[in-house]
């Protein structure tokens, strides 16, 4: 059974904002990103590495390639596969990703984890022949321990299910 994928999205999933007080320097810390300055959850690159085990990682972001430029070496990951979006990226909702999510996850099982998801991921997450889980990021949290068992979890369960139909 290949793995099943895990679109990663970046700004509020990696990339914390709208938080009331900056986090702890352990957990985050700020990094300038082509001239942005972005508050980088260090918590994520552990969550995502044990996630790595059970999944094959995508960036699902409007970073695109460029989550390569940075990520890696501030998260402990090797560089990822990414999605393009041929300029569709869109602050604030997460629907301009559907086409290209579809097409790389074709015929696969897949968790897309993501702070804007809509109505519109919702219906697509329920149309997908494949098994497919939507999972919710708060963007002043990020990817939290609870969401990472879940995906674990949920990865585990299509691994027996899968054994058990061998």
């Amino acid at each position: 059974m290949d793995k099943p994928i895990l679109a990663v999205d970046v700004d509020g999933v990696i990339s914390l904002f709208g938080f009331d007080d900056p986090p702890d320097r352990a957990t985050a810390r700020f990094e300038l990103i082509d001239g942005m300055v972005h508050c980088i959850s260090l918590l994520a690159g552990e969550r995502l590495r044990r996630l790595a085990e059970h999944y094959e990682l995508v960036w699902a972001t409007g970073w695109e390639d460029k989550a390569n430029d940075y990520l890696p070496n501030l998260l402990g990951l090797p560089e990822l596969p990414h999605l393009s979006f041929d300029g569709a990226a869109r602050f604030g909702s997460a629907h301009w990703k559907l086409e290209p999510l579809d097409a790389y996850g074709q015929d696969r099982a897949m968790a897309w984890i993501d702070d804007n998801f809509d109505e519109s991921c919702r219906e697509w997450a329920r149309g997908r022949p494949e098994p497919t889980l939507l999972v919710p990021t708060e963007s002043h949290l990020g990817l939290e321990e609870a969401q990472t068992e879940a995906l674990a979890a949920w990865a585990r369960g299509l691994e027996r299910e899968a054994r058990g139909h061998l």
